[in-house]
């Protein structure tokens, strides 16, 4: 269901978007911790490190699908705003032949780069083969992610966060029916974890395509469509998409590049603290999905509001954004510390004291520094729903030399200790960043008033000033 988040209450509106989003985040996750609890169940621990130690590789590459698209969809997300609907329809096949071209193209050259890439991350001998293959069947099926991201995210631009996530539900069963399918009936070890999740991200793209086509007749394309988007005179307004959705996808590849520079350095330390961080990290996967969600819902808000001119309503919603980050990072923060060792203990079994321990350590630090990683969410995705993609680029970047830096100065002086205080040192630094272009964006803003009288009344009435 379509929905027109310039009008009605803000909070409201974000959590209402929101909360649908969380599960649907939820369930993606799942395709992670199903591979992590049945390769780690059956086919032990070297298996579970495999998987973790490609882990970094497998989210750079969905955080890249994720921000191309996600940043196309900040374009079509204006145009519902400004209530073009041609202009919906353009953006919707713009951004398929861009994301489509460039993923098939992003493919190919990693897949012909892995070997080296595995190598200079320092990945163990004995993992090796079953690491090579887990992520070379994820490349394969890259196309088929970029698919069914892209179209989740134009439905969430129109303000509908449902859809998506009852298809994301039943392909998240599908891929734990199918792995332990391929693993335990099929003999296909790691391997057959990863068909598991192209299959099941395959089959949530095509009930995507079947419903929209139904139910949403705003993205019912013509042909005069598909045929823009081929023609010369769609470049200006695919520049206008890359403007926003490479910037976007440059800054989420960032973030997984620090990570995977910090799964690199633990790879170093041996087995048992490669399987530690990979299960610490899929909790705190988990615990973050809520800020996560949010952000993302506030981006789709953000977006509608600025294509409608409403800057109070954002302003708003940053605000009450932030009082409800609060709260969510002292909620996460309880249940990891009095729950963690708990939930690591689900993943490679209560008998492995040690690696829990280990784990156990970096989720105690790293929970006391949640709040300003909800902070980046929110700022970030503010700023992105404004078409505002150099702020959080630079911001990444500098959290991506920070956390590197980190790693591996704190590693030589304390150990893997020391690895885990990289990513909350980054994260107060990208906060303080965000914050600081936000509040510089709003000002900007008002300036533009003094010489565009669409935004000079707009602008007055919204933040009762004198212009």
């Amino acid at each position: 269901m379509i929905n027109d988040m310039t009008k009605g209450d803000p909070l409201k509106l974000i959590i209402g978007f929101s909360v649908p989003l969380l599960i649907g985040n939820i369930f993606q996750q799942l395709y992670n911790i199903a591979d992590i609890v049945i390769v780690g169940r059956t086919l032990g621990m070297n298996a579970l490190a495999a998987v973790g130690a490609i882990s970094p590789i497998f989210f750079f590459l969905m955080f890249v699908v994720v921000g191309l698209t996600n940043g196309f969809a900040v374009i079509t997300g204006q145009r519902f705003g400004a209530k073009d609907t041609q202009g919906v329809r353009r953006s919707v096949t713009v951004s398929t032949v861009l994301s489509m071209g460039f993923t098939i193209l992003f493919s190919l050259l990693l897949a012909l780069g892995m070997n080296t890439i595995l190598v200079l991350m320092n990945v163990p001998k004995e993992i090796y083969y079953d690491a090579f293959w887990y992520i070379q069947i994820v490349i394969a099926g890259l196309v088929i992610v970029n698919a069914y991201n892209l179209l989740a995210s134009i439905v969430r631009a129109l303000g509908d966060s449902k859809t998506p996530l009852y298809f994301l539900i039943f392909a998240s069963v599908l891929n734990i029916f199918l792995a332990l399918l391929f693993i335990l009936k099929f003999h296909w070890g790691v391997p057959g974890s990863a068909v598991a999740v192209v299959l099941s991200q395959g089959v949530s793209a095509l009930l995507c395509i079947i419903y929209v086509k139904l139910k949403f007749p705003i993205l019912h394309l013509k042909l005069s469509d598909w045929t823009y988007a081929l023609k010369k005179e769609s470049i200006p307004f695919a520049i206008e998409h890359l403007k926003v959705g490479i910037p976007m996808s440059v800054q989420f590849s960032i973030l997984g590049i620090g990570i995977l520079i910090i799964q690199s350095v633990c790879n170093s330390f041996g087995p048992d603290v490669i399987a530690a961080f990979t299960a610490a990290l899929r909790i705190e996967q988990i615990a973050t999905l809520p800020m996560i969600s949010f952000g993302v819902a506030l981006a789709a808000y953000t977006a509608q509001n600025f294509g409608a001119y409403s800057f109070s309503r954002i302003r708003e919603g940053v605000n009450k954004g932030s009082v409800i980050n609060i709260c969510l990072s002292i909620i996460m923060t309880l249940l990891i510390h009095f729950y963690g060792s708990d939930i690591v203990g689900i993943f490679i079994g209560k008998s492995e004291t040690h690696i829990i321990g280990i784990a156990r350590s970096y989720l105690w630090i790293s929970t006391l520094f949640y709040f300003f990683l909800g902070q980046i969410f929110i700022f970030r995705n503010a700023l992105q729903g404004m078409g505002e993609a150099f702020l959080p680029l630079v911001a990444s970047i500098a959290e991506l030399l920070v956390r590197s830096f980190a790693a591996v100065y704190l590693a030589v002086k304390f150990g893997y200790y020391g690895v885990f205080y990289a990513g909350p040192i980054a994260w107060i630094l990208a906060s303080t960043i965000m914050a600081s272009g936000y509040y510089a964006n709003l000002f900007k803003i008002v300036k533009k008033a003094h010489s565009n009288a669409r935004l000079q009344n707009k602008i007055k009435k919204d933040f009762n000033i004198s212009v």
